[in-house]
């Protein structure tokens, strides 16, 4: 099996072939892409058998023969000045609600107030607003929820279509939100893809000093991206996919393919300049920095697979979209940039002209000889190692006081309100102005029992006892199936469904009022519904997260434990990741639930942090972190095996690799905060979250923190007990072109304190 600095050699010595199988996967890629559409939903259901799925599948085997759950929306009409008695405001409803049954292969029911006042429906006073000047027309749309969506531009026109004079008609429910946010997730994404391009294009003209090499990176994140989507495709035949998949694959294709090119790149023009021709020093190249990218980019894809633990369609969509981009970066990393620097060899300089001649070698192995002693990083490794107490204590108090606001988070899920203006927004507030605002998406009580005197005396008390909460309004129907076994009632929030309170009304129904209620029934009583659903997600949140949290953490540990041959190294990691990751719920908190310099970054102020964002975050910042700390622990460990000085080789590391690493963490900051850019409340959160993150990783805790530990530690850092010598060696550090014997020449032990 070849090394990584054996796959860089043969790539190198045969670039074209290497480029001709990357242009026949693209192509291919693009094409599968062709049928992406298809292979994506809205629908972010469990793949487990929470109560609310539980609850479903009874009403469709039982009430609803076979069926899925009905897809609805609310058709508002508004008048500031007449009212439902108006003739003119009949002959308004009358119409549209002619319209959209004109639309058999979309609508398949429309119901208007004045049809239900004409049968004496018992919901017929809840379809007019209390000052008569808004009602409702309640539309069952044809089909499944994707169904709808392939339908909704034709739903949405006939809506619009019946705007006149003094009425506004407009429509508010799952399909026409869900259209509202996929849209603005496109645009966010293109806003999001266009700045993280430019920046990190600025960046690496400013870090490399040159335009050709810039653009190895953008190439190869454009490939990784083109490739992910393209196996995303493929994947979407086999498996549900939501749409917030295109989204991940593209921000995490930009931030991993750009950084992982620049490791590749940096070191390849270090060893030019330290005298090695150019497939010499590309294979060097290979059996170092892209060893450190394959080992990182591995810990980034085993964090990743966390998420695949959490059973929800939205997290495997998620999880998947991540893994194919990092896989796709690593491959390409490995092949791609070897054979694209042998093609384009010293020309990636251009429009500089730089020279390898002996007098640029002699300035590197001066500058190797004394790295730490020049420059600002320099500055920064010499004062880490003379104070590394003083400078542990220092950053420590900053990540532990920026995590204190984590205590204070409360989760919850981005609803319509989160929207900018927009015409599904402007309904949702006609809706909550004179409607419960848990209309829309009502509790469903399932009773799966023989109808009897004893069932419905305990449905009655339960009516009885969500009558006396203010969180639940009226109930808007009891529906019994043929049989008489199985009774479904709908009850409205008066709540927004997505809210803390909507999860508390139904952690209260279930635990607290249908066991009072059904105690003597011969009867299982279950709740499903909009809340309910959302009830179940912040369960499985809750449940799920130690264990990803024992997964992700304990799986770095052993590949950390191999890689760098120590069990002091993987625990450092661990623990330094945990103080970043808490810094970012902290900051997370401050910034949208408390609103400290939300107007002034443009983003957001919320009741909640979205239910699925920490969790997410642990997952893709526990991976992407270890990129700078394999990289920057690689270059400690392969001067630490030349020299056998620790505190040496910890400012060695630090010095060669700060700007590298900086440079990189400036690009992912870019790309993320280019989504974070976006009008999307929960891509703002994601985008800010990682932002933040990396920031703090590539500068309080891999510049400050790791440094300073390591110093203090010693000889300790690379401690592994003897019992387990026997695991295989799979240290990152590879050859570096230097023999140990010369590195130790050349580079003379100073002391610190000089």
């Amino acid at each position: 099996m070849l090394s990584t600095a054996g796959i860089a050699r043969v790539s190198a010595r045969h670039p074209w072939r290497v480029v001709a199988t990357w242009v026949v996967i693209l192509i291919l890629a693009i094409v599968a892409a062709s049928g992406l559409g298809d292979a994506l939903t809205t629908d972010g259901n469990f793949t487990n058998r929470p109560e609310s799925v539980q609850a479903d599948e009874l009403l469709k085997e039982r009430l609803r023969a076979g069926q899925d759950q009905p897809v609805t929306e609310t058709v508002i009409v508004h008048s500031d000045r007449l009212t439902v008695d108006d003739p003119a405001f009949q002959q308004v409803v009358a119409q549209t609600a002619a319209s959209l049954r004109g639309l058999p292969e979309i609508v398949s029911n429309a119901v208007t107030y004045y049809d239900a006042v004409a049968v004496n429906a018992p919901d017929a006073p809840n379809l007019a607003s209390a000052d008569r000047r808004t009602t409702l027309i309640p539309v069952t749309l044809a089909g499944s929820m994707d169904d709808a969506t392939n339908h909704v531009d034709a739903y949405l026109a006939a809506v619009s279509a019946q705007n006149q004079g003094d009425f506004q008609v407009l429509t508010v429910g799952d399909v026409s939100a869900s259209e509202a946010f996929n849209k603005l997730a496109e645009s966010d994404l293109a806003k999001g893809e266009g700045i993280g391009l430019v920046a990190a294009l600025i960046v690496l003209v400013i870090v490399f000093g040159a335009l050709v090499v810039a653009g190895v990176p953008i190439v190869l994140a454009i490939v990784s991206i083109i490739c992910a989507i393209g196996m995303t495709a493929l994947l979407g035949r086999t498996m549900h996919l939501s749409f917030f998949i295109v989204n991940m694959i593209t921000m995490i294709g930009l931030a991993v393919g750009i950084d992982y090119a620049l490791f590749i790149v940096s070191r390849y023009r270090e060893e030019r300049r330290r005298g090695h021709e150019k497939h010499e020093a590309i294979e060097i190249a290979g059996g170092t920095a892209s060893k450190a990218v394959f080992f990182s980019g591995a810990t980034v894809i085993l964090a990743l697979m966390g998420m695949f633990l959490i059973p929800t369609i939205v997290f495997h969509s998620l999880g998947a979209g991540a893994v194919l981009a990092v896989a796709s970066a690593i491959a390409a990393t490995l092949t791609l940039v070897p054979a694209l620097l042998s093609l384009l060899g010293d020309k990636i300089d251009w429009p500089r002209r730089r020279s390898y001649d002996a007098t640029t070698v002699a300035a590197q192995r001066a500058e190797d000889a004394e790295t730490f002693h020049h420059g600002f990083w320099g500055k920064v490794a010499q004062g880490v190692m003379r104070r590394p107490v003083v400078c542990i204590l220092l950053a420590g108090g900053i990540l532990v006081a920026a995590s204190v606001p984590y205590f204070d988070m409360h989760r919850g899920k981005a609803g319509v309100e989160t929207l900018p203006t927009s015409d599904v927004k402007t309904a949702y507030t006609l809706l909550i102005k004179d409607f419960p605002a848990g209309r829309l998406s009502p509790v469903q009580i399932v009773v799966d029992g023989q109808h009897s005197d004893t069932v419905q005396n305990s449905i009655d008390r339960l009516i009885a006892s969500t009558a006396q909460s203010s969180a639940f309004g009226p109930v808007e129907s009891i529906e019994w199936n043929s049989a008489g076994d199985l009774a479904l009632i709908r009850i409205p929030l008066t709540v927004d469904d997505s809210s803390p309170e909507a999860i508390a009304a139904v952690n209260g129904l279930r635990q607290t009022l249908i066991p009072a209620a059904f105690q003597v029934a011969p009867a299982d009583v279950l709740v499903t519904g909009g809340p309910a659903f959302n009830a179940d997600f912040e369960t499985v949140i809750h449940d799920y997260t130690p264990i990803v949290f024992a997964f992700v953490l304990g799986l770095s540990f052993l590949l950390l434990m191999l890689a760098f041959r120590s069990i002091v190294v993987p625990l450092k990691a661990i623990i330094m990741n945990l103080f970043s990751v808490g810094a970012t719920y902290g900051l997370l908190v401050l910034v949208f639930q408390k609103g400290y310099g939300a107007d002034f970054l443009g983003l957001q102020q919320t009741p909640a942090i979205e239910n699925w964002v920490p969790i997410f975050l642990f997952c893709v910042l526990f991976g992407l972190s270890m990129d700078y700390h394999v990289f920057l622990l690689s270059r400690i460990r392969e001067h630490y095996d030349a020299t056998h000085d620790n505190r040496e080789s910890v400012a060695v590391g630090l010095q060669s690799t700060a700007k590298i690493i900086t440079g990189a963490a400036l690009i992912m900051v870019a790309v993320f905060s280019g989504f974070a850019s976006g009008q999307l409340v929960m891509l703002q959160q994601m985008g800010f979250g990682l932002a933040i993150a990396v920031l703090l990783d590539a500068t309080i805790v891999r510049t400050i923190l790791v440094p300073a530990t390591m110093a203090m530690l010693g000889d300790a850092n690379w401690y592994l007990p003897s019992w387990l010598r026997w695991l295989p060696d799979l240290r990152v550090e590879g050859n570096s072109g230097v023999k140990p014997e010369r590195a130790a020449d050349a580079l003379p032990t100073p002391s610190i304190a000089d």
